[in-house]
């Protein structure tokens, strides 16, 4: 489906009122799986898409085409693109980043708007890089490690699953590291990411054929297209400078997870929602849930989204 950055692969089932599913890193369409045919047996119309780099995707060449201002436009562009003039827009990890900036700079568009695991901070405080490279004093924090592109890919690509495998499961609940063990989301002096998974099985909710799932896409692709949404957080703060402080003032949901570092470090933001989403209207905070929400409690997520999306007026405008 052409979009302005190119294609974009999508996943869609049922019919009725637009939902556009927009998922995280390191992920694909695939990990809305659950989602898909609940909101469609609920009377939805489901879209999953492979945002811009992964999967089935466009992934261009140029760095800056992976900013926040033209994930926008792909998400409307995909909108326009299946004959609707509006949807609610359901986004977890980056997605919900993505998800929350398209709600906010298209309103016209986004009527509503559904954050998983990270909340919603405004744009603007302090440059972006900066922040990070203050972060861990002699250790470094994965977002600053992923900014040089090639530096991770050169840890990722040759072995992706067990990349992935490991990635996954140190911010899962049950395989994460135990309290006060080394955090997952910093590398040591000259070390990598991966020398802090946890060694062991799998999460309960990944099995060996959804590994795969990921590990084949992104063998194929690589990893560079998903790292490039990072490497434009400086680009999105000037991008965004008329924006900064905005509030979303759509009706929003909020889902995190009591394990998620997300949910800890950025406890600030969801406790300044009164200000900065003041039309939310329904969260929740999952006992003993990781990071990967939408997976580790599909049950939960499933319902908590039906119940939220039908106390929305959600019918597309006349």
């Amino acid at each position: 489906m052409p979009t302005p950055g190119g294609r974009t692969h999508l996943v869609e089932q049922g019919s009725g009122p637009l939902v556009v599913l927009v998922h995280g890193f390191p992920e694909s369409w695939y990990s809305w799986r659950h989602q898909l045919p609940a909101l469609a047996a609920a009377g939805y119309r489901a879209v999953a898409l492979d945002v811009r780099g992964y999967g089935r995707s466009s992934a261009p060449g140029d760095v800056a085409a992976y900013r926040m201002l033209d994930l926008v436009a792909d998400n409307a562009a995909v909108v326009n693109a299946l004959g609707e003039r509006s949807a609610v827009i359901v986004g977890h990890d980056w997605g919900a980043t993505i998800a929350a900036t398209s709600a906010l700079l298209r309103p016209d568009v986004f009527r509503a708007v559904g954050l998983l695991s990270v909340p919603y901070t405004p744009p603007g405080g302090p440059r972006p890089s900066e922040v990070f490279a203050a972060m861990g004093g002699e250790e470094e924090f994965y977002v600053s490690y992923f900014q040089q592109p090639g530096r991770v890919e050169a840890e990722i690509e040759p072995d992706v699953r067990g990349w992935l495998a490991g990635f996954y499961a140190a911010l899962s609940a049950g395989t994460m590291p135990a309290p006060g063990a080394p955090d997952p989301h910093f590398v040591g002096r000259g070390g990598t990411l991966r020398d802090r998974f946890p060694e062991g099985g799998l999460p309960d909710w990944l099995g060996e054929h959804e590994l795969d799932v990921y590990a084949e896409e992104f063998e194929r692709t690589g990893l560079t297209g998903a790292l490039n949404r990072y490497r434009n957080m400086d680009r999105d703060w000037e991008d965004l400078a008329a924006h900064h402080g905005a509030p979303v003032t759509q009706p929003s949901l909020f889902v995190g997870g009591s394990l998620d570092a997300s949910t800890a470090w950025l406890a600030d933001a969801i406790e300044a929602y009164p200000t900065t989403l003041p039309g939310l209207t329904s969260s929740h905070i999952l006992e003993g849930c990781g990071h990967w929400i939408q997976q580790e409690r599909p049950e939960e997520i499933n319902r908590i989204l039906i119940d939220w999306l039908g106390s929305l007026d959600v019918r597309c405008p006349a």
